[in-house]
């Protein structure tokens, strides 16, 4: 065996590791929260405000188109209750994302998009006149977007949030969903739920909605 095997050998592992040929667990990894701020874990690219509202400001049961004058406005956005967030933290929030038909079975959420909104005066609005009370709104302020978390779930409908900071958020997502829960075509329903999370504090937390309600 020459001096140059073992170097061979290990630029082979190398390559090995890095085309993915050992099995991974798809969107459940765990990135460093040291070395960047929680709003700078997730890519520009993965929120689009735009997409964010027309999933996440009405409520599941809307269907109806509306004007710009009759949607409900928004309270001015408050920078200084945002500011006063925490931008890092270590905790986790876990779980899976699922509807029940009306004969109880589970329609998973699989590669949907999950958002950790911050709890504040403004995300309060949201949920309490679009998501709850079924009302269309304004357009968000695009400086929400600094403040949200993203991730995705995966084909199983599982999906983690890491590196929380402490505090609570509106924990949100959409599982599309057609003739199993009783539609003609795919519908939308979206989802809404408060989480806390303190410290390094794994919360697992379900978001899940019942047809039959």
């Amino acid at each position: 065996m020459t001096k140059k095997t073992p170097l061979i050998l290990a630029i082979f592992l190398l390559l090995f590791l890095s085309t993915g040929c050992v099995e991974r667990e798809l969107v459940l990894h765990d990135p460093d929260s040291a070395g960047a701020s929680w709003a700078e874990q997730s890519n520009v690219n993965d929120i689009n405000i735009s997409d964010l509202d027309e999933n996440l400001t009405e409520s599941e049961t809307m269907i109806t188109e509306s004007s710009e004058s009759e949607k409900g406005k928004r309270m001015p956005f408050p920078a200084s209750e945002y500011a006063k967030l925490p931008r890092t933290g270590r905790g986790t929030v876990k779980g899976s994302i699922f509807v029940k038909n009306l004969y109880g079975e589970k329609v998973m959420g699989g590669g949907t998009r999950l958002y950790l909104n911050p709890a504040t005066s403004y995300s309060e609005q949201w949920y309490n006149q679009s998501y709850l009370e079924g009302k269309k709104m304004e357009r968000a302020d695009a400086r929400l977007f600094n403040y949200l978390k993203f991730t995705a779930a995966n084909s199983s409908g599982k999906f983690a949030f890491y590196g929380v900071p402490s505090g609570s958020y509106y924990l949100i997502g959409t599982v599309k969903c057609g003739r199993a829960c009783g539609y003609d075509g795919i519908r939308n329903i979206r989802i809404a739920t408060k989480v806390s999370v303190y410290g390094s504090q794994v919360v697992e937390q379900d978001l899940t909605r019942s047809m039959a309600q």
